[in-house]
Formats: C-alpha cells, structure tokens, sequence
C-alpha cells in the first residue's frame, strides 16, 4: 500500500480511537493542524466526511464508520499476522519439509488460516491470488519478488538393489549404460558432474524418462528404473534407511535455489511475512545440519 494512504489511515484510526485530533496529535507526535490536513485530504480523496464536526467532540459520519472497521482491518493485516495465507509450492515439499514451518506457523499465529497447495506444473501466481510461491530457481519474472531461502543439492541415487549399487559407484562413466530418470524441470539445469577436488568436469547423457513429479521420480528410482538426480534434503530420509544408495560421492552438480516468491506489492501482508520467516529459519537449519532428516519415514 502506498506509504501516504497509510500514514492517513493511521493517523484517521487514532484520531478516532483518541476522539479529538489535540489528543491524536500528542499520541502521534505530529501537530493538531497536520492531523487535520491529513484527515481533510483523505476525505477529499474519497469525496466523503468522514467526521461530524462541533467545538466539543468529533463524532463518526456513517462513511466514517465503515472506514474505520476497514481500516482497523487493514491495519491488522499489515501487522497482525491474520487471515487466510495461499501457499502454493513443489509437490516434493509436502514430503515432510514444509511440516515444521506450518507447525510454528499454525501455533504461534491461531489467526491465521492456511491454504497449501502442491504442484509442479507451471502457475500464474497473480491470476490464482497466491500470497506465497516456493519456486526453484532462477527466476526472471520481473513483476514478482523473489526471497532467497536456501541453496540446495541434486545428487545421482539409485535404488540399493540396483545393479549399479553394487558397482563402482565413485566413476561417473558407470552411469552412461544405465537410465537416467530427469524431472522436466531439472532441463533448466546443466547436467554436468564436477569433481570436489580436482574440478574435472563430467558430462550426463540426457535422461531416458522424463517425468513432471519430483515425488514420482523419487519413487521410480526406488523402483530401481533407473538412477536419478534427487534433491538431497528431500531423500535424505531414504538415505539413512538404506533403500537409496548416492552414486559418485565425490562429483556435484551445481546447486539449485528456493525461494519465496510473492506479488511485486510494496509491502507484504503480516501473514506473509511470517510465513516466509518460518521457512527460511527452518531452511536454513536444514541446510546447516545434513543429518537431519526431513521426510516421511
């Protein structure tokens, strides 16, 4: 919202809440002459009075009492975490990693109402009213604003009962006989293994099935279809119990970025702030501490 039209509606709801502008002006630190000229100019922007006016008190008009639960309204949402919040982020997230943030969310805000939707197909962010988008990076858009919150791995695994666990699993070239299963979306992603230490670089053969679910390519790589390039966080689970083996420990490919994408507003709903605090403290402590395990057991 404009930082003017907010500034006015401030200074409208104390003035009510005071009950005379010498009293909103004290509060404010502003003169009585300024909280007049703000609320005149609000009124002439709406062609409304908002007070009625006499030596004694101020009273509302009934324009100036909707107004005032509007405004009272809009105050909260700027900084009352409230309302209903649509999230909107990649199905591989419901798996366990949006758990701990929607917990904090949902106890330390009562007021606030989540909508939580998973996809990995493409969406219009303004056109479906998303408050929140967890999108994987880069970005181009320039009429959204995008919130860095962590800088992830895609690591080469296989099912523990593949042929290729059982192989030389440190050689990249192992992997070229077998199939490589990509999500559609990894295409904006170079396919290149580099080497921790010497920095040898190592190309991919492009993937033999293309899929446009994170969780199902999880799940054919356990089906033991073939070798996938998995998000860590997301298998680490896995991992730990055994059921995926990681191919090529000492090659990486480049990370992949998370961020929160939000409308191109100038400034952000309570609630929306707050979602984006949770996740960001969550994610980083999961990118700070690799043995915690985020998904399904």
């Amino acid at each position: 919202m404009n930082s003017k039209i907010t500034r006015a509606l401030q200074v409208f709801v104390k003035t009510v809440d005071a009950g005379n502008m010498s009293h909103a002006a004290a509060q404010l630190n502003m003169t009585a002459s300024a909280v007049s000229q703000q609320i005149t100019k609000l009124e002439q922007d709406i062609d409304l009075s908002l007070f009625n006016r006499n030596t004694r008190k101020l009273t509302l008009t009934e324009a100036g009492e909707i107004y005032y639960a509007s405004a009272q309204q809009l105050e909260q949402l700027q900084h009352t975490p409230s309302g209903r919040l649509k999230i909107v982020a990649p199905i591989g997230f419901g798996g366990g990693l949006l758990s701990q943030p929607i917990k904090q969310l949902t106890e330390r805000f009562p007021k606030v109402e989540l909508q939580l939707t998973l996809t990995d197909e493409p969406f219009d962010i303004i056109a479906a009213g998303v408050d929140l988008a967890i999108c994987i990076g880069p970005l181009h858009d320039s009429t959204l604003i995008a919130r860095h919150l962590a800088d992830w791995q895609l690591i080469p695994c296989v099912s523990s009962a593949h042929p290729l666990a059982q192989t030389d699993s440190e050689n990249p070239q192992a992997l070229t006989a077998h199939t490589l299963i990509g999500h559609v979306n990894s295409k904006r992603l170079a396919l290149a293994l580099t080497h921790e230490h010497s920095r040898e670089s190592c190309s991919l053969d492009e993937p033999k099935l293309m899929v446009n679910n994170m969780q199902t390519v999880i799940q054919l790589t356990l089906d033991g279809i073939g070798y996938g390039m998995l998000p860590e966080p997301e298998v680490r689970h896995l991992l730990a119990a055994g059921r995926l083996k990681r191919l090529c420990p000492q090659w990486h490919l480049p990370h992949y970025s998370v961020y929160a994408v939000t409308p191109h507003r100038d400034a952000v709903a309570a609630k929306t702030r707050a979602a984006i605090d949770s996740l960001r403290s969550w994610f980083e402590q999961v990118s700070a501490n690799p043995d915690l395990c985020v998904g399904e057991n």
